[in-house]
């Protein structure tokens, strides 16, 4: 058995199956990467994937089983890469980060400058997507971090982290009615047509939690993933914006009013988390401790230790986070 046939069944079962893709984009041959598949088999005694002539059909499964397994193998092996690289040379490598485009546009400019000053030898890559995504991402290894705020649930085998809370503010056109008025209230916002996040994203949960309570049904006009795209169609009418209140950048929207809406929803919190068993570099505690600056080395090596989520949240219960 060859780490590279491990790798070879992992990209197959991500690539859709589809062996010829899989080639490509590991710059080899497909009847190469078919016959190290077929060698693994043989030598195991299982087929992993079941076909249909020369066409893989599904993965079997033991398949399912084997391939699980290898993907920890492969994560492991990388990990080993990165002991090696910390030594050699702790100011170089790569850090991919898998986050919403709230917390990309907004939460994480100041912290990147930072840390592109601190490494500049170490390359960044930011994806961005819905929670689900980011989940599936961290899941493959294909990312370092991942920072979010819904749809923990879909984290539960990484190590999440909380960061600091955030809250929401209404945005309006100047000239707005609502503008006039003092402190909103739920009802008063339910009465306009409503612009904002896709459910899902940026503590879109949250909002819906508040009208439920209320009894009220809000009238969502438009929704969007893009917390620049929902200021667009508030500046455009379509309705009264609600967004991260992080989000509100009074140089680029001075032709819009933000209102307070921090005493009508509740505060949403943001994670940072990583999968177990993930070789924390020394520029990766740095990251941590920069977008978070209670998560310091030591609290970070604590909570790897807890056995649980549960426990990871007892641990943190009694830290104060930050608000922004």
């Amino acid at each position: 058995m060859k780490l590279q046939q491990l790798r070879y069944i992992w990209e197959v079962a991500h690539h859709d199956l589809n062996v010829s893709v899989t080639a490509q984009s590991l710059f080899t041959s497909q009847p190469g990467v078919s016959k190290q598949i077929r060698l693994l088999e043989d030598e195991l005694g299982v087929e992993i994937f079941a076909r249909s002539g020369k066409h893989l059909t599904h993965i079997t499964p033991v398949g399912e089983t084997i391939i699980e397994v290898a993907g920890g193998i492969l994560r492991q092996a990388e990990s080993i890469k990165h002991i090696a690289e910390e030594y050699s040379n702790e100011r170089h490598g790569d850090l991919a980060i898998a986050t919403t485009h709230t917390q990309a546009r907004y939460a994480l400019p100041r912290i990147i400058t930072r840390f592109r000053e601190a490494y500049p030898g170490v390359t960044l890559q930011m994806n961005q997507g819905s929670p689900s995504q980011l989940a599936e991402l961290a899941t493959q290894g294909d990312v370092d971090f991942v920072i979010a705020t819904e749809g923990l649930h879909l984290f539960k085998d990484l190590i999440m982290m909380p960061c600091y809370r955030w809250y929401r503010d209404i945005v309006v056109p100047r000239g707005h009615h609502l503008a006039e008025k003092g402190s909103l209230t739920l009802a008063d916002v339910a009465s306009e047509p409503i612009v904002t996040y896709v459910f899902g994203f940026t503590g879109r949960s949250m909002l819906d939690k508040a009208f439920l309570a209320e009894g009220l049904t809000p009238n969502v006009a438009f929704t969007a993933t893009d917390t620049d795209v929902i200021k667009t169609y508030v500046r455009l009418g379509v309705g009264v914006g609600i967004i991260a209140s992080m989000a509100f950048d009074p140089l680029v929207d001075g032709d819009l009013v933000t209102l307070d809406g921090s005493h009508l929803f509740e505060p949403s919190t943001t994670h940072i988390g990583f999968r177990r068993g993930t070789f924390l570099r020394r520029f990766m505690y740095d990251f941590i401790a920069w977008f978070a600056p209670h998560l310091d080395r030591e609290i970070v090596d604590e909570a790897i230790r807890c056995p649980t989520q549960a426990a990871r949240e007892r641990l943190f219960a009694d830290i104060t986070l930050p608000v922004r």
